[in-house]
């Protein structure tokens, strides 16, 4: 306890800069922690999403029936999404008459291609932050530490008899700058690596995803086309 009150009290004695840098930090770790928790809880539900709808699609359910449904939910996975893109376009595409089959396959790509483009930036939405935090935290805190040590030899300088008692207080309060810049900073780099790789893996499942469905439609007009000739 009384360690507490001593570190209090030497944040509370630190210069106005070095306040600010703590104070700074503070914020930024605060902020850090609550993208944290809300990315870990978003990549959790995505991915179970994700398990779901495909084990619904895949388990040779009609996909008309599976849009249908898909449209009645209030909620959407990122690979939901990516099927009603390009299922949307697909149906408007193949009911124009005197259409070409290919041209139909490539609207409905593109289709598929723009919420995929959507979903990228949801899967990287605040991941930016906490890659900045990560980096510049630790300079701040750096920052802050040689300010207060520069004031502390400053201050030293004025007095007759220097000891380590009189210096050791203004060197502990800017150290303690630094070790705030790694408390803020080492839990937005793990969280950081840890979150776009769980993106890439994400996204790179929607790609399979929107590709083995273009494959479907492609042979489901094909077919349609054929039976019509």
């Amino acid at each position: 306890m009384q360690q507490e009150i001593s570190i209090l009290g030497l944040i509370l004695d630190a210069s106005l800069v070095v306040q600010l840098v703590m104070l700074s930090l503070v914020l930024a770790s605060i902020v850090s922690w609550y993208f944290i928790f809300q990315r870990a809880t978003f990549f959790k539900q995505a991915k179970s999403a994700q398990v779901l709808f495909e084990g619904r699609f895949w388990s040779g359910m009609d996909l008309n029936q599976l849009y249908k449904e898909s449209n009645n939910s209030a909620t959407g996975s990122g690979i939901e999404l990516v099927f009603k893109a390009g299922f949307k376009e697909f149906n408007r595409l193949r009911q124009q008459s005197g259409i070409d089959p290919e041209a139909v396959m490539e609207g409905t790509q593109r289709s598929m291609r723009v919420a995929l483009s959507r979903e990228s930036e949801r899967l990287d939405l605040h991941l930016s932050f906490l890659a900045t935090v990560g980096s510049t935290s630790p300079y701040v805190g750096l920052f802050g530490t040689v300010w207060g040590i520069m004031n502390s030899f400053l201050g030293l300088a004025q007095q007759q008899q220097a000891t380590l008692a009189t210096v050791a207080p203004g060197i502990s309060e800017a150290l303690i700058a630094t070790a705030m810049g790694l408390f803020a900073a080492i839990p937005a780099v793990v969280s950081y690596n840890r979150f776009s790789t769980k993106s890439d893996a994400l996204y790179a499942s929607y790609e399979t995803f929107a590709d083995e469905f273009s494959s479907i439609l492609h042979r489901n007009i094909h077919s349609t086309v054929k039976a019509a000739n």
